[in-house]
């Protein structure tokens, strides 16, 4: 790091727990975020304030007038771009040091893979089951962290896997893909604005600390919010053995 990097991360760099050599793995680290919404603002606002080098946002919407509620990381100004580009622009201004590079579309199969592959960490703020089942089996198969996240009403939630611990479990374990319908969006159900930048709040904070190598990242627990009471509480849960997605007998 140059002299302005100290300066700019000294705080960070002040934490015992990630030190000069902490923050230098956040420098040189790369983020695949999975949606640049409600969750995925606060999450690349935080990432790219941290100084995580490479960011890359992936989501094919447009920003539109009713995100602005919750959707942080867009403005009026930028209402019809890609939310992927007005997140490049709202990224560089609040960090020009970091390389945001952006994908317009929904990623899936191979693209989706490759995008994984390249990563140090995945972030999953998408808002339907499919696509976080597609994510967790690419996480999975490239042996890369995962970080997810949801809100809905009231209610947000998010866990943190890692496939690189041969006995963690993975999102299957505990969501099993049933093939059922997608879950209610916030367009029919509506969303508590602050509960989105609570929970991608959490999910920046738990890659941080997967990168970084600080502190305790809690797998194999389920966290969920209620925004009315702004209670928190949490649920274990392991490897499913049969999982069919992490099951040794499945990756072998």
């Amino acid at each position: 790091m140059n002299d302005r990097q100290l300066l700019r991360y000294s705080r960070h760099i002040l934490l015992d727990e990630i030190g000069i050599a902490g923050q230098q793995r956040l420098v040189d680290a790369s983020a695949l975020i999975i949606g640049a919404g409600g969750l995925g603002s606060p999450a690349a606002i935080y990432l790219a304030s941290a100084g995580v080098g490479r960011i890359t946002l992936a989501d094919g919407d447009t920003v539109d007038l009713t995100n602005l509620q919750r959707q942080i990381l867009h403005s009026e100004e930028r209402l019809g771009q890609s939310k992927v580009a007005s997140g490049q622009t709202a990224l560089h201004g609040i960090n020009p040091e970091v390389l945001v590079e952006a994908v317009p579309h929904r990623v899936s199969g191979e693209s989706l893979a490759a995008l994984v592959a390249d990563a140090d960490v995945v972030l999953d703020c998408s808002d339907n089951f499919a696509t976080r089942h597609a994510v967790n089996r690419a996480c999975v198969s490239h042996r890369k962290p995962l970080v997810s996240g949801a809100a809905i009403r009231f209610a947000g939630q998010f866990a943190a896997f890692d496939s690189r611990r041969g006995d963690g479990p993975c999102y299957n374990c505990l969501f099993p893909e049933t093939g059922e319908a997608d879950e209610p969006r916030c367009a029919v159900m509506g969303v508590f604005a602050p509960l989105t930048g609570i929970i991608g709040t959490m999910q920046a904070a738990e890659a941080l600390k997967l990168i970084a190598g600080a502190g305790e990242v809690t797998l194999g627990r389920l966290w969920l919010l209620d925004g009315l009471t702004l209670e928190w509480r949490s649920v274990r849960f392991g490897r499913d053995p049969r999982c069919a997605v992490c099951a040794p007998s499945t990756l072998s």
